[in-house]
């Protein structure tokens, strides 16, 4: 996103609302005069318009594939979120949602490190994420966890609707989400480090995926 266009006649708690979602999410939001506001977003405008790169209305478009969703719960650190992003840009991901309480804003850190896969991916930022669970398990997508625990990849059918739950660097996942999950991922560790980074096993789970997309 650009920037956020705010009528100065646009007054009250939405209002303030607005400009604490940009603040946190360190996106410039600018009061303008009625007279500009309809002219960028048209009479309709509700006395508030975004602007938006041409570059994240297409996301999702091209390679991306729509069967294949990623959700970030808490992840805190903005390079793990910017690692992550590249990942799931390079394997196609169709969209990426991330609960908006806990995690990291999409900063200028986390485009940098994404090498600019944050520009092209379609994010969206959830408030609640068993209701955004609930509602793509609706949809027909299988949903999976990861944890330490849970069986590899390769074990499981990750050639449908998939969504991939990855959660935060100090607590995983939240109780709540592991329970709407269908299944638990994990990856084998034979050597003496007892974890891998979140970007590096999400590389290796959706990676998994991309080739058993690809034979399908």
């Amino acid at each position: 996103m650009v920037r956020v266009l705010v009528s100065a006649s646009r007054t009250g708690r939405r209002r303030e609302e607005i400009e604490e979602l940009c603040g946190r999410h360190r996106v410039p939001c600018e009061v303008v005069a009625d007279r500009v506001l309809a002219e960028r977003a048209g009479p309709a405008h509700n006395g508030m318009a975004a602007e938006v790169r041409a570059a994240a209305v297409a996301a999702g478009e091209g390679s991306a594939d729509p069967g294949l969703v990623v959700l970030l719960e808490d992840v805190q650190d903005p390079r793990n979120l910017g690692a992550v992003l590249r990942v799931c840009e390079g394997a196609g991901v169709g969209r990426v949602l991330i609960r908006d309480r806990g995690a990291a804003p999409i900063s200028p850190t986390v485009v940098k490190t994404s090498a600019g896969a944050a520009e092209w991916l379609a994010i969206e930022r959830i408030p609640n994420t068993a209701q955004g669970l609930e509602r793509l398990k609706a949809e027909g997508f299988w949903v999976y966890g990861t944890d330490a625990e849970g069986v590899p990849p390769w074990t499981l059918d990750l050639t449908g609707k998939v969504v991939l739950c990855l959660g935060g660097e100090e607590k995983g996942l939240r109780a709540r989400t592991r329970q709407l999950c269908d299944h638990m991922i994990g990856l084998p560790m034979r050597g003496r480090v007892g974890s891998l980074n979140i970007a590096t096993a999400a590389a290796a789970v959706l990676y998994d995926a991309v080739r058993q997309r690809s034979k399908r």
